[in-house]
């Protein structure tokens, strides 16, 4: 019997806890998996005359990355189609960049905008200064963090908002001192009114920037990702994508569960599990327990500087505690969006008296800050943590000057994303980026995990220093780690025999390069369930 493929490079990195003394060097792959794993018997023992055999001189082959946690469907098709407000750090920058769209566009057409830093605001956001520059003209920006919308008096108009609108979670939409509409559009069902009035995109269009974004991401070496959402049109455009070809990456999708919603709707999300292509399939369920910090509809034990941050998106708490229960019995692993303390505490709570599922363990994402008395938890529950490192070091600095750290205060800011304490205490982080809310690229994703700032900016301080963690931590956090928070360690997150053929090729081992040579270490390639997807390699037959 004969391998479809063998991977040669100088060296397999599994990276387990110590140094492996006899690194293999090549990887055999047949039907999709790996069949054989060692030096250069491989060749020997595996190479038939229809091999494929791949040589890397000097790369490193690791197990494929995976991003725990993204946006995939709808990022894409908001990247492509609205305006990238990344970077601008004041007031005039935005409306300059709304300036040049109108421009190309003209004033009848909607500006749709991402990325927006609620930092530009001297005060509490609002619609009003985009009325002043841009009269009459239909604005609607999402926040960096993506539960919030800062809409033009045009666009509150247009649809009507009243600010009387009621929701089943704690959505809003804000009024001014007059009572009537700020223009500031809190948490998702609220926005959901907005969003409705978007410009639609036809599917073919979709999917094409669907597939554009997923192969950059295969480019940055992921060969998967955990689409934390399975919203329309998800599915049509992930089958439309597969009609024609493969998906680049293999996607785990997790349908939200609305916030107080009730059995008839769980319902309809255990029956989405069966849901699947030949790359992507449904599995498990998403909850959003709290908002975020940055707009006060987080969590927290105690209320932030502005008496905000201490209410949960589901008003009946209970109505959560049941719903975890259900997605228990009828096998469905969940991940809970907790930013909050109490958040954190809450979802902890719940977890421990339902219990895990047997196909894979319930999981917790975000955790921004919690005290010290919950960090030991996650590992004694079996609780794998999600963690997005570029949300510490790309949203928050050290000297606390950005808005989250200012509304939660110090104390609780010092307890920020506390990576090392939770590997320290044994638990189980699985590294994401949140895409389109955090980079996209993994290397730089990690190399911030271990410097705990950005990468490209040396001269800034970094946040809470002592959470940064080793190269071998963070890389395991984007291989072994989610591949344990989706029941799938047995056959995931791992060069062995026996496991799928999900592989990354860097030109040089990640763990011989300073974080900042990370980031810019070129992927050579990347196998999928056993297809090679090619960037640079060299390739002969034998």
């Amino acid at each position: 019997m004969h391998a479809d493929l063998i991977v040669r490079a100088a060296r397999i990195e599994n990276f387990d806890p110590g140094p492996d003394p006899y690194p293999a060097t090549s990887v055999a792959v047949r039907d999709g998996r790996i069949v054989a794993v060692g030096g250069d018997r491989v060749l020997d023992d595996w190479a038939g005359p229809a091999t494929q055999v791949l040589d890397f001189p000097g790369a490193t082959v690791t197990p494929g990355l995976t991003d725990s946690h993204a946006h995939p469907v709808w990022g894409a098709i908001e990247v492509a189609t609205g305006l990238d407000l990344g970077g601008a750090a004041t007031l005039d920058e935005v409306c300059a960049r709304i300036a040049g769209r109108i421009a190309e566009r003209g004033t009848s057409a909607w500006v749709t905008g991402y990325d927006l830093d609620l930092n530009v605001f001297d005060g509490a956001p609002t619609g009003d200064p985009l009325e002043r520059r841009f009269p009459g003209v239909p604005v609607s920006l999402m926040t960096s963090d993506a539960h919030s919308l800062v809409v033009s008096p045009a666009v509150v108009q247009q649809i009507g908002l009243t600010g009387r609108e009621t929701f089943d979670d704690a959505s809003e939409i804000v009024v001014g001192p007059d009572g009537s509409p700020s223009g500031f559009v809190l948490e998702l069902q609220a926005m959901d009114l907005v969003l409705a009035h978007y410009p639609e995109v036809p599917l073919p269009a979709a999917a094409g920037h669907v597939e554009r974004q997923l192969r950059e991401f295969a480019a940055t070496g992921l060969t998967g990702l955990h689409a934390l959402d399975f919203t329309a049109p998800s599915e049509d455009v992930y089958r439309l994508i597969e009609k024609d070809g493969d998906l680049p990456l293999r996607i785990r999708c997790s349908p939200l569960v609305p916030a107080d919603s009730g059995r008839d709707v769980w319902e309809e999300v255990v029956a989405q599990q069966r849901l699947a292509g030949r790359r992507w399939h449904v599995a498990g369920a998403k909850f959003m327990l709290d908002g975020t910090a940055d707009n006060g509809s987080a969590w927290f034990e105690h209320p932030d500087v502005h008496g905000q941050n201490r209410k949960p998106l589901w008003t009946n708490v209970d109505r959560y505690r049941e719903a975890v229960r259900f997605f228990t019995a009828h096998d469905v692993p969940t991940a809970t969006h907790a930013i909050g303390d109490l958040a954190v505490r809450t979802a902890l709570d719940v977890i421990e008296e339902a219990g895990h599922p047997a196909s894979g363990p319930h999981r917790i994402e975000h955790i921004e800050s919690i005290p010290d008395a919950l960090v030991p938890r996650f590992a004694a529950l079996g609780v794998p943590a999600g963690l997005q490192p570029v949300h510490a070091t790309r949203m928050t600095r050290a000297d606390q000057s950005d808005n989250w750290s200012r509304r939660i205060g110090p104390q609780r800011a010092a307890r920020g994303w506390r990576t090392r304490d939770l590997l320290d205490h044994g638990a189980v982080v699985a590294l994401g980026s949140d895409w389109p809310i955090g980079i996209g690229d993994p290397r730089i994703a990690l190399a911030d995990a271990q410097l705990r700032r950005p990468v490209g900016r040396p001269d800034l301080a970094p946040v809470q220093p002592g959470q940064g963690i080793t190269a071998r931590e963070a890389y395991a956090g984007m291989t072994r780690a989610p591949a344990i928070a989706a029941g799938a360690a047995e056959r995931l997150g791992r060069i062995a025999p026996g496991h799928l053929a999900d592989l990354t090729v860097f030109a040089r081992n990640p763990l011989d390069l300073t974080p900042e040579e990370q980031a810019a270490n070129p992927v050579l390639g990347t196998v999928v369930d056993g297809g090679f997807i090619p960037r640079t390699p060299q390739e002969h037959a034998s």
